[in-house]
Order: C-alpha cells, then sequence, then structure tokens
C-alpha cells in the first residue's frame, strides 16, 4: 500500500503551510511547502501582482506530483501544502497518488486579505488575495476533504485533522 499523503490546501492566508507544518511534526512526517517549487516566472509574476492562471500553475502542479512520487518510492507519508485552488488540479494530483488526503482550511476573503499583509518577506501580495476566490472550487462532498476552520487555532485545527483522520 502506498504511504498516506496529505494535502493541506486553500488560499494564500488560510493557514495552510502553519497547519501542513504542524501536521507533519505531529505525525513525524516530510513536509512540503509547494511554494518553493513554483519557476521563478511564476514568483516573478505573483510579485508583479499578477494572479497565475493554468498555463503558470500546470508546470508547477507537475513538479509537486513528482516530488510526491519521490516519497511514494521511498515509502515515507508526507504533508503537502499547496493551495490546489480548482477541482482539476486535485483530481490531477490525486490520479497519480490514490492515496491522497486533502484537508481543506476554509477561510473568508478579509481573513486571507489581513494575513497575507501582514507577511514579511514573501512576494505574494494582499491584491492578488480577491484572485485566489475567484479560482477557488472548494472540495466537492466526493473529494471526502477534512474542511478545518482557519480562524480557529492551529492546535484545533490538528486536533480536528487527526480526528477525522
Amino acid at each position: 500500500m502506498a504511504a498516506t499523503v496529505l494535502l493541506v490546501m486553500g488560499v494564500a492566508g488560510a493557514g495552510k503551510s502553519t497547519l501542513g507544518a504542524a501536521l507533519a511534526e505531529r505525525l513525524g512526517w516530510a513536509f512540503l511547502e509547494a511554494d518553493d517549487l513554483h519557476p521563478p516566472a511564476n514568483v516573478e509574476k505573483m510579485r508583479a501582482g499578477v494572479p497565475l492562471d493554468d498555463a503558470d500553475r500546470a508546470p508547477w502542479l507537475a513538479a509537486v506530483g513528482r516530488f510526491i512520487d519521490g516519497w511514494a518510492v521511498e515509502g515515507r507519508p508526507g504533508v503537502v501544502a499547496c493551495s490546489a485552488l480548482k477541482r482539476a488540479y486535485r483530481d490531477t494530483l490525486r490520479a497519480a497518488h490514490p492515496h491522497l488526503r486533502l484537508v481543506y482550511v476554509a477561510t473568508d476573503e478579509t481573513l486571507a486579505h489581513i494575513r497575507v499583509g501582514r507577511r514579511a518577506d514573501h512576494y505574494y501580495p494582499a491584491s492578488l488575495v480577491p484572485s485566489q476566490f475567484a479560482a477557488l472550487e472548494p472540495p466537492a462532498a466526493d473529494e471526502d476533504a477534512i474542511t478545518v476552520d482557519a480562524a480557529q487555532p492551529t492546535e484545533a485545527q490538528v486536533v480536528a485533522t487527526l480526528a477525522a483522520l
């Protein structure tokens, strides 16, 4: 059986990186911040305040998939913090990794905007938050996602996620 991979998804500012890192630490699993795999052109586009489109995201999602492939070869479970805003993106990752489990960090635009605006030393500007919500397709019931509330403390999110697993 393949190792489990948790895909912690949601818009910028939802807290997916914080939750993902906390889950990985609690479980003793590997952790990937998918933003680290964006090609330089994507980073520069976002830094300039231009939202990414499907064509921009395709090579990035392929890189995320390859990273998960590496874990699968090693038999390692892991946690990936990745926006995975659209169902098609999640379906692509799940098709190659059937043991991938979604954790959706649900938030509203106000909280996301505040959080992104508070970030120091990050290329992603708060002006792009509305584009995240425009692209977001929350997980449907058949995706069997664990949903946590971004407004809850991280520890409460961890406990809820682990209970749902």
